[in-house]
C-alpha cells in the first residue's frame, strides 16, 4: 500500500513544482532529462540502501568519518579538558561531540582544496552530471560545489559571472546550494541521524534540484552562454591556507550554537504560549498536524504523520540540526521513537539547507560578490525554500518507496 500512496506523493510533488511555471513548451524539452534524472535516483537509491555493495561503502564512508570525529575528539579534549570526557550515562555535551569536530573537517577540506584535489572532483563530476541533468556546465559546476564546499562558498568560485547571470539562472544555482549540504557538517549530522541517510539525501538531492528546477523554473542556454570561468585566486602559504579553514570551521560551529540556542528557546517560549491559549497542544502540535498530509504522501504510515510532520515542519521553520535533535537524547521533549520506514524518510527529508534562515545566508553571501544580485535572491527568497522544499519531499518520498 506504501508504494501506491509514494507513487501518487511523487505525482504530487512534481505537480507542485511544475503549477508555478506551467511551461509546457519547456516541459517538453526538459521531461527526457527529468524522467532520466528520477530513474537515476531510484537506482542510486537501491544501489545506496538495498545492496550490499552499496551499503558496505556507506558504512565505510560512516566509518571513516566516525575516525575522524576520533581525531577531533583528540583537540576538543586537549581545549576543554574534563568537559568533553563522558558523563555517566556515556554522553558529551552537544557542543563539544557535535560542533567542534566541524573544525576539524574544515581544516581537512582546506588540506584538500590546497593540494588542488577538490578543484578536479568538482570539475569532473559536474561535467558527468551535466550529460545526465541537461544542464549547463556552470549550473553543475555549482551544484557539486556547493555539495562540497557550502551555500555560501560555492558563489565565491563563480564570483566573476554573476553580473552575467539572468534571474532564472540565479535561482537555479541558489535553489542547487538550499538543496545540498556542506562536507563540513556531514560529520555532524552523522552523529545525529543514521550516516545512510545522510549519504543517500546528499546524492538523491544533487539530481532532484534540477529536476525542481526544470519544472519550477525552466529556461534554455545558448552556447555562449554556457562557459565557466573560475576567478584566479590569490596564492597562499599553506599554513595561511590552513588556519583560514581553522576559522571557517570555527566560525560555523559558532553560528550553528548560537542558531540552536535561539530557535530552541523560541520554539520553547512559543510551544509555551500556544500550549497555554489551546489547553496542552503545542506549537509544534500544531506544525504537524499541518504537514501531516505531505508526511503521509511520503509514505509514512498515517499513524506517525504528525510525529513525522513535526519534525518536518520544524526544520523548515528553524534549520535541520534543530529538527535532527529530535533523534537524539539532547531533544528537549526526549529521543522521539519512529518506525523504520518513517525513520528513513524523515532523516532523508531533513538532510539539506532548506529553510526560512538559509534564505538570509544565500542572499547575504551573493550580495557582497554583487549587491544587485543578492537583492533579487532575497526578492524570490520564498520561492527558492518553496522548490528546494519539494526536492527534500522528493528525495524523502524516493527513500520511503525503496524501504
Amino acid at each position: 500500500m506504501h508504494i501506491l500512496i509514494g507513487i501518487a506523493g511523487l505525482a504530487v510533488f512534481l505537480s507542485l513544482a511544475f503549477l508555478p511555471s506551467r511551461d509546457v513548451r519547456l516541459l517538453r524539452v526538459k521531461a527526457p532529462y527529468i524522467g532520466l534524472m528520477l530513474v537515476v535516483q531510484f537506482l542510486l537509491g537501491l544501489l545506496m540502501l538495498k545492496t550490499s555493495l552499496g551499503q558496505s561503502a556507506v558504512n565505510g564512508l560512516a566509518d571513516g568519518f566516525g575516525k575522524l570525529l576520533e581525531y577531533a575528539g583528540e583537540g576538543t579534549s586537549f581545549v576543554f579538558g574534563g568537559l568533553a570526557d563522558p558523563d555517566a550515562e556515556g554522553n558529551v555535551p552537544f557542543l563539544l561531540s557535535v560542533l567542534m569536530p566541524i573544525i576539524f573537517v574544515s581544516a581537512l577540506i582546506g588540506i584538500l582544496q590546497y593540494l588542488r584535489v577538490l578543484p578536479l572532483i568538482v570539475k569532473y563530476l559536474g561535467i558527468a552530471l551535466s550529460k545526465v541533468t541537461g544542464a549547463g556546465r556552470l549550473e553543475s559546476f555549482n551544484a557539486v560545489s556547493a555539495a562540497i564546499l557550502g551555500q555560501s562558498e560555492s558563489f565565491i568560485a563563480i564570483k566573476t559571472l554573476l553580473p552575467t547571470l539572468t534571474p532564472k539562472r540565479l535561482y537555479m544555482l541558489s535553489a542547487s546550494a538550499m538543496s545540498t549540504v556542506s562536507m563540513s557538517i556531514v560529520g555532524a549530522y552523522m552523529t545525529m541521524i543514521e550516516p545512510r541517510y545522510v549519504v543517500a539525501a546528499i546524492v538523491l538531492n544533487l539530481f532532484g534540484g534540477f529536476i525542481v528546477v526544470w519544472l519550477l523554473n525552466p529556461y534554455e542556454l545558448t552556447p555562449e552562454e554556457d562557459v565557466v570561468v573560475t576567478p584566479a585566486r590569490k596564492k597562499k602559504t599553506f599554513f595561511e591556507m590552513l588556519g583560514e579553514y581553522i576559522l571557517d570551521g570555527a566560525k560555523v560551529a559558532v553560528t550553528v550554537a548560537a542558531m540552536l540556542i535561539g530557535f530552541v528557546a523560541l520554539i520553547a517560549l512559543i510551544n509555551g504560549i500556544v500550549s497555554g491559549l489551546t489547553g496542552g497542544t503545542s506549537f509544534q502540535d500544531l506544525l504537524g498536524y499541518v504537514f501531516a498530509p505531505l508526511a503521509f504522501l511520503t509514505g509514512v504510515p498515517w499513524d506517525e504523520c504528525v510525529d513525522a510532520g513535526q519534525i518536518m515542519a520544524t526544520k523548515l521553520v528553524s534549520n535541520e540540526f534543530v529538527a535532527m535533535l529530535a533523534f537524539t537524547d539532547s531533544n528537549p521533549g526526549g529521543k522521539i521513537e519512529l518506525s523504520e520506514r518513517t525513520t528513513a524518510i524523515v532523516q532523508t527529508f531533513l538532510v539539506s539547507f532548506a529553510n526560512f534562515s538559509s534564505i538570509g545566508i544565500i542572499a547575504g553571501a551573493v550580495k557582497s560578490l554583487s549587491p544587485e544580485h543578492g537583492d533579487q535572491i532575497a526578492r524570490f527568497g520564498l520561492k527558492l525554500v518553496y522548490g528546494a522544499t519539494l526536492v527534500s519531499f522528493i528525495s524523502a518520498t524516493i527513500v520511503g518507496l525503496i524501504s
